[in-house]
């Protein structure tokens, strides 16, 4: 743990933070029609001539039901458009490599985990997938998906912010607006920055190299290499800025030609945070309560910091039983890192990754030590509220919030009160469905598999680490995160489907409670804050805010990581064996 590692860290949260609030701000002119923006004057015409070519009437709000119908609606056609261009690819432009059309399970895996903004991947990018089917296909779901998750989350504060109200926003608005505003002007600039960087945008076939490597004496033998390219920097900007997280090249983020330079490593673990941050900022402003929005932020920077920490020590402390051998491992634990960040990079991009729902990765997480290991794995199970998706870090924080006002309702004997809004029986109830669809999804896909052949079939390692690899990628896929062990072969029929299907689950059912939640908040009248009310800010919030996180995510799941990546650190540290 360096002085170099510690600068870094400093400016990555120094950065986030100064870029908080003016990211807020702008979200708030987006996120409200009434509001303007710089790029009104540019945008406006454009956003006029949508409405009016999709039927969209702008000035018509919808309930809770019709947004969550309206958003289910919408996602699963352009799921099933997904799926038809993964299987008809052969027959698509813009596949100078000539693929083949994706087997019907992989197509299905894959078009439903672009529709639910998780991005897992059971196939490599480069020599899967044509330029079509990355650009039209993938790329379509990543502005999309991630413009319903901030929409979401939008239509909560909303809830929140209003009262006797029977509407939360319209979803198509928030659709438009949300890419129109946001996340298309922004990728095109970050593009920009990231081919100045040296990330490849092209449709040109891929380069044949030939190779020379020298034999034993002084004989040298010639092989060949293909050099995959294509357009991944437009790609690589709202994998990034939307936190979808999908690679076009197998190894994401640890390839050069998606993340080249330690500049373009920085900016995209920034990238990462940008938007879920100022969403903080977002909340306060639309609720009237800057505080409150402040203390979600400080909540989710110091469960961030804890996560870093953990994550960074383990893996700077390497491998003891190197140490015993004699063998120097002095730099730490750098299987599975790209040498040109090393570990304090490796270690936070991991941790931001899965703090927010991106999956993301310059490094593999299958190599971590077990401590390093569970660190992201945690982030994911405890609902990546840490931050967060975009939007859907803040909602899910939201419902935290909620049971956290519930318990300290009851701590002091009175009606629990959020915002001068009463939280009743109906709240606590789709706050907790929102919280147990994901648990019973993690856990139940997991058990079924760890006792299944085709389960089985999959690992890479015996022992705890393989349970490891299968928690992970049910945690993964049902935190609609998308990174993975990267031991675990998951390409197969039974995966493929159980998967998805864990995917579906840990979007859609966590989306319409959320939105049943801020139907409900919105409806309720607001009460005037009394000295018995609860205080959302100020250091005793958020101490029992963090605690109501790590108390469900520690209940709930410390079973089972006793039997993976715990009991695996002490195997390592005790007996020595590895897996």
């Amino acid at each position: 743990m360096d002085i170099f590692g510690w600068i870094q860290l400093a400016l990555f949260l120094g950065l986030l933070l100064l870029l908080t609030k003016p990211m807020g701000r702008y979200l708030v002119g987006v996120l409200d029609r009434e509001s303007k923006t710089f790029l009104d004057p540019l945008m406006r015409p454009l956003e006029r001539l949508l409405y009016r070519f999709l039927g969209i009437e702008p000035e018509k709000e919808q309930s809770w039901q019709q947004y969550a119908f309206s958003l289910i609606v919408f996602s699963l056609v352009g799921c099933l458009f997904t799926y038809a261009i993964l299987r008809l690819q052969h027959f698509l432009p813009l596949n100078p490599q000539g693929f083949g059309p994706v087997s019907p399970d992989l197509a299905f895996n894959t078009a439903v985990s672009f529709t639910t903004n998780t991005n897992w991947q059971n196939y490599g990018g480069e020599s899967t997938l044509s330029y079509f089917s990355q650009m039209v296909g993938l790329v379509f779901h990543n502005f999309v998906s991630a413009a319903a998750g901030i929409g979401v989350a939008a239509a909560l504060i909303r809830g929140i912010a209003r009262h006797s109200a029977k509407t939360i926003g319209s979803f198509w608005v928030d659709l438009v607006r949300i890419n129109l505003y946001l996340l298309l002007p922004a990728c095109v600039l970050y593009s920009l920055f990231l081919v100045s960087q040296g990330v490849v945008q092209n449709f040109h076939p891929y380069v044949t190299a030939q190779t020379i490597e020298q034999a034993e004496g002084s004989s040298f033998t010639q092989s060949t290499q293909t050099i995959a390219q294509g357009p991944v920097a437009s790609q690589v900007a709202i994998k990034m800025l939307g936190t979808n997280g999908g690679g076009f090249m197998n190894a994401n983020a640890a390839h050069p030609y998606e993340n080249p330079t330690p500049l373009s490593n920085f900016l995209q673990m920034l990238s990462i945070f940008l938007i879920p941050s100022g969403l903080t900022y977002t909340l306060g402003r639309m609720v009237k309560n800057q505080k409150h929005g402040w203390a979600l932020w400080t909540a989710m920077a110091m469960l961030f910091l804890a996560g870093v920490l953990v994550t960074w020590a383990s893996e700077a402390a390497g491998n003891p039983r190197l140490h015993a051998l004699g063998i120097d491992a002095s730099h730490g634990n750098m299987e599975g890192k790209e040498i040109r960040f090393g570990i304090f990079n490796s270690a936070l991009f991991a941790v931001i990754t899965t703090d927010a729902s991106c999956g993301a990765v310059n490094s593999m997480h299958d190599s971590f030590t077990p401590l390093g290991g569970l660190v992201p794995l945690l982030n994911i199970q405890l609902g990546e509220v840490v931050f967060g998706g975009v939007g859907a870090g803040l909602y899910g924080m939201l419902i935290f919030v909620v049971l956290t006002v519930f318990l300290a309702g009851l701590m002091i004997g009175r009606t629990p009160e959020y915002l001068g809004k009463k939280i009743e029986a109906y709240d606590v109830k789709v706050s907790a469905i929102a919280i147990l669809v994901p648990i019973f999804s993690i856990l139940g896909f997991t058990a079924w598999a760890a006792v299944s052949n085709w389960g089985l079939a999959g690992l890479n390692n015996t022992g705890p680490h393989g349970l490891s690899e299968i928690l992970y990628a049910y945690s993964s896929t049902s935190g609609n995160n998308g990174s993975a062990f990267a031991g675990l072969a998951g390409n197969t029929p039974w995966y493929n489907v159980t998967l998805a299907i864990a995917m579906l689950a840990g979007r859609f059912f966590v989306i319409v409670s959320v939105l049943a939640l801020a139907g409900n908040l919105a409806a309720k009248k607001r009460v005037p804050a009394s000295g018995g009310s609860f205080p959302v800010s100020g250091i005793t919030f958020v101490i029992l805010l963090v605690g109501t996180v790590l108390i469900v995510g520690a209940l709930t799941f410390l079973p089972a990581l006793s039997l993976a990546p715990i009991v695996e650190h002490f195997l390592m540290t005790g007996s020595g064996k590895l897996f």
